[in-house]
């Protein structure tokens, strides 16, 4: 895969991965697996992958932040961009990931942010229609490609593995080349003061 810029070039691109569901059973952690491992194939992207359950967020916003929280929200902060993967539950995405998007702020500014998207004959498509109203709010950018999976577990091996089809290979590698310019430029973007105007 060519993400069309070197790494001498433009520097490392830090890339979030965000796994989004909680559910006891879930299989969502095996698309993280996925993700690194295609990405692992670009030079000058690093990738930090946050599984929403391996750590301990609080389920109320609180007015004092702990360390696990303060952790969570510097690595946000040291990430370029974002791959947000979420399930589709009862038409939209689940409670943690919002959660895990409203505590944090001012991390999420001028970033680009990609979905990996799964759950029934849809493939997680609501969910991410809803995540696409709730980043503008946060100054985020959301990326017009995605890789949505209709019949997920269908794809899952005996090994536990994600076995996709052709296309969401080139679906992927299609999103990164979005997320990896916007990321670049808005890293950029983020160097020049916002003026306030009125």
């Amino acid at each position: 895969m060519d993400w069309k810029g070197s790494e001498m070039r433009y520097g490392t691109l830090n890339v979030a991965v965000i796994v989004g569901s909680t559910r006891e059973g879930r299989r969502g952690a095996i698309l993280g697996e996925w993700v690194v491992e295609q990405a692992e194939q670009c030079s000058g992207v690093d990738f930090d992958v946050i599984d929403l359950d391996a750590i301990d967020l609080p389920s109320r916003i609180p007015e004092h932040y702990g360390p696990e929280l303060e952790r969570y929200l510097d690595r946000l902060d040291q990430a370029d961009a974002f791959v947000i993967i979420t399930p589709e539950y009862n038409h939209g995405y689940p409670a943690s990931l919002k959660q895990a998007i409203d505590l944090g702020h001012d991390q999420w500014f001028a970033k680009p942010v990609g979905f990996v998207s799964y759950g029934g004959l849809a493939g997680g498509s609501r969910a991410v229609e809803q995540l696409r109203q709730v980043f503008p709010e946060l100054h985020a950018v959301t990326v017009r490609n995605a890789v949505m999976l209709p019949q997920f577990y269908d794809h899952i091996n005996g090994d536990n593995r994600f076995v996709p089809p052709e296309i969401c290979v080139h679906a992927f590698s299609d999103m990164m080349d979005q997320l990896v310019w916007w990321g670049r430029s808005l890293r950029e973007a983020r160097r020049i003061p916002m003026q306030e105007t009125g």
